[in-house]
């Protein structure tokens, strides 16, 4: 018998449920003792839920949900697995090695008319997305540890406006992956507040020995998603202002989309759509994003937004001009 068949063996006598020790695996299969060993530290590696019991009645058994939940996968949850590692794979995942691995094992394991049907159906998915830099992805490696293991660290953060980095320690609660950037959430030690970090600002990472419990009822998913709305609770005490814009119907497909517009969008016909926004983003943030529309849209109100669009393209033609 070949090392695998006498591996398989020893998985058939072990899923019986009684423990057996390795001279009885031994004379079940006539090898001596030291290939059991080996067979059984090659099945550990492989995934395979051993127990090793000392003692005198100890032995070698599986755990109990080992042989009732087989690890099987049918096609469609093969083809979900495959574009879901593309998908990650675009967006900077650092354990692009692990999950290749993993990838790897669907093809050994499926038969020849299952792989050409996976082959078939994960062929024609493309991701495109911005190529994540290696100094990146082996912070997120390292971050991934720390919110796994509950551990502080420090890092050196510099801000696009400031010359130097500055040192902050960081309870990090967990990593978010959005528009093509990868963020930090957690405790800012300085500031005394949770906090979001842009990995790619982070110069370095340290770790520390200091432990620390995330909150049990916190999702970073949320409080990143209202410090993107300019905290939405803070403006719903404010007076909303309709902002309403005419165009094409694609662009205004697009403005019903954004991440930021979409949030508020009151009313929407076939050539019009209506947005509630605080007099704050109208003057500072939306004009800009407007621009780079042009003649797709036009802002039939509210006039001050109009003004701020007049102001902004005459000070770009000055620019221009001089």
């Amino acid at each position: 018998m070949s090392k695998n068949d006498h591996m398989l063996a020893i998985l058939w006598l072990l899923a019986s449920g009684k423990k057996l020790t390795a001279k009885q695996l031994a004379e079940k299969l006539e090898v001596n003792v030291r290939s059991i060993y080996r067979y059984i530290d090659s099945l550990c590696l492989s995934g395979v839920p051993i127990i090793a019991d000392s003692g005198h009645n100890g032995g070698y058994s599986l755990q109990g949900n080992f042989v009732k939940a087989p690890l099987t996968f049918d096609l469609e949850e093969q083809k979900a697995l495959v574009h879901a590692a593309t998908f990650a794979k675009e967006a900077g995942y650092p354990f692009n090695d692990a999950l290749q691995r993993a990838i790897d094992k669907l093809a050994l394991y499926s038969n020849p008319e299952q792989a050409n049907l996976l082959d078939h159906h994960s062929g024609g998915l493309d991701v495109i997305s911005r190529a994540t830099s290696p100094d990146v992805q082996k912070r997120l490696a390292e971050l991934e540890l720390a919110v796994a293991n509950e551990r502080s660290v420090e890092i050196e953060y510099q801000k696009p406006q400031t010359d130097h980095a500055q040192k902050r320690t960081i309870d990090p609660y967990s990593i978010i992956y959005w528009n093509n950037k990868w963020y930090m959430v957690g405790y800012c030690k300085l500031r005394e507040e949770i906090r979001s970090f842009r990995l790619e600002r982070i110069v370095s990472i340290t770790p520390t020995q200091t432990s620390f419990k995330r909150p049990r009822d916190f999702s970073a998913r949320e409080f990143f998603l209202s410090r993107l709305l300019s905290e939405t609770a803070d403006k719903d005490k404010q007076a909303m202002l309709p902002v309403i814009i005419e165009g094409r119907q694609g662009a205004l497909d697009d403005l019903c989309i954004h991440w930021y517009l979409g949030h508020f969008l009151h009313e929407r016909t076939a050539n019009h759509a209506t947005f509630l926004l605080d007099e704050q983003s109208i003057h500072t943030y939306i004009p800009y994003y407007l621009l780079s529309y042009g003649r797709a849209i036009k802002v039939v109100q509210p006039q001050s937004l109009k003004q701020k669009l007049v102001e902004i393209t005459s000070n770009l033609q000055r620019h221009y001009e001089n």
